[in-house]
């Protein structure tokens, strides 16, 4: 995502979701020049209306927390 505009971003169908703890969407994003992980889970409201719940985790604090565990999240 090098060519990737300042702002924006993509989400992706998450073809590994194996609980409902996973994201039904992931992607990256770029945000003040710093990339972004996004997390998305569709959800539904008390009134049955769908919408999205999104996550933000900054790419160098995920990948700090992923070198000092021996797992990923």
């Amino acid at each position: 995502m090098s060519n990737q505009k300042d702002n924006s971003g993509a989400l992706f169908k998450n073809a590994k979701k194996e609980t409902e703890k996973h994201p039904d969407y992931r992607g990256k994003c770029f945000i003040g020049g710093a990339e972004y992980y996004i997390a998305s889970w569709i959800r539904e409201s008390k009134n049955g209306n769908k919408y999205m719940s999104l996550s933000f985790t900054k790419a160098d604090e995920k990948n700090k927390k992923e070198q000092s565990h021996d797992y990923f999240i």
